[in-house]
């Protein structure tokens, strides 16, 4: 049967069976995509007041939106962010600030994780501040710690919050250090700052906590590899994780080559001899002896002294931080200048100067008009 007897029997069977399937209905029209009843509600931003007062209750949703504020870059957020955090100081400066680094791959986060367990048990409330990456290329971020740290993640006595470093390791710093008066104001007496690894973050963590904590492996090199590794100079505790099943011996290896490489060291200025410990996140084995450690650590610089002398120095390095950051967003932010770099960009690309001379030109219009 041909192709058009098929379509004439078709109208024929549809004009004499009118209650079948082959009739078409009209349908209903096109439904827009957006519920037309909708209604967008922008969401007040709160006081100054009720952020403090929400702060020092403990209200963590208050204390999360509050650190979204801090971490904005939108100039109109900037000044109450400074005020909230002004009158938060006299609440802050009581707790214990940790750094924890460590190689990729050397279970940061699952140490954290168990140890954070470990800690509220003790009867401590803390916060977990992570340092996230972010791209390079698209300059997005996971900030995936809440989903890595599941078991803490539901704990009432455990805030989870990971910063972006979005290229700019200075800035993020600066902001996680006023996070921490915040938290320190909310009442979580232990800190844990999460680093994204080693390099430079590590030297800026390292001037704002109490305690550099560093994460290795075994097998991770002899002592010799140790000793060239300047991040070693920084640690006040070494832990060699994963010690667990058959990784065991391998584990207390590595723990009597890497507190070789310490001997090493001269002295530090805290007059601390840096220990090194085994634990296993998965077993829970090392766990207690590492937090004893921490608390020896303590106890041994608040007796000395060098407790208070490091914090007192490291709020007078973010002082002069906080100089230059503001000064930098000045710079950035003035009209003239904004409209002036593109042209300076165009001249410096096309080698018309160079971009020393183009930098000094810049900054005498800044500050030429500013006298």
């Amino acid at each position: 049967m041909s192709f058009t007897k098929i379509n004439h029997f078709e109208r024929e069977y549809a004009d004499t069976h009118h209650s079948t399937a082959l009739n078409v209905t009209e349908g209903v029209a096109d439904q827009p995509i957006v519920n037309p009843h909708f209604r967008r509600h922008r969401k007040r931003r709160l006081t100054t007041d009720e952020y403090v007062e929400g702060i020092l209750r403990g209200d963590i949703t208050v204390l999360s939106q509050a650190i979204t504020l801090v971490e904005s870059s939108n100039p109109d957020h900037y000044a109450q962010a400074q005020e909230i955090i002004e009158r938060c100081l006299p609440r802050a400066g009581r707790s214990i600030r940790l750094g924890i680094t460590g190689v990729p791959g050397a279970g940061k986060s699952t140490f954290i994780e168990a140890t954070g367990n470990m800690v509220t048990r003790l009867g401590h409330r803390l916060a977990v501040l992570a340092i996230d990456p972010s791209s390079e290329r698209s300059g997005g971020s996971i900030l995936g710690d809440k989903t890595r740290m599941e078991s803490i993640s539901s704990n009432p006595d455990i805030f989870i919050r990971p910063s972006p470093s979005a290229g700019s390791l200075g800035g993020v710093a600066r902001k996680t250090r006023e996070t921490i008066v915040l938290c320190e104001a909310a009442g979580f007496d232990v800190i844990f700052i999460e680093t994204v690894g080693v390099g430079q973050s590590e030297t800026v963590v390292h001037s704002m906590v109490d305690m550099f904590l560093m994460l290795q492996i075994s097998g991770a090199g002899d002592e010799l590899q140790g000793i060239k590794r300047g991040i070693m100079e920084m640690a006040d505790m070494m832990v060699i994780t994963k010690a667990d099943g058959e990784n065991i011996h391998k584990a207390e290896l590595a723990r009597t080559q890497f507190q070789g490489a310490l001997r090493l060291f001269p002295m530090p200025e805290s007059q601390w001899k840096p220990q090194v410990y085994t634990s296993s996140a998965y077993t829970g084995a090392g766990l207690e002896e590492v937090w004893k450690g921490v608390e020896s650590f303590l106890e041994h610089t608040e007796a000395n002294g060098y407790f208070r002398h490091n914090r007192n120095r490291q709020n007078k390095y973010w002082m002069y931080e906080s100089i230059n950051e503001a000064l930098k967003q000045s710079f950035y932010l003035n009209p003239e200048i904004e409209q002036l770099i593109p042209e300076y960009e165009a001249r410096v690309l096309e080698d018309k100067i160079s971009s020393f001379v183009a930098a000094k030109e810049l900054l005498d219009k800044y500050f030429g008009n500013r006298s």
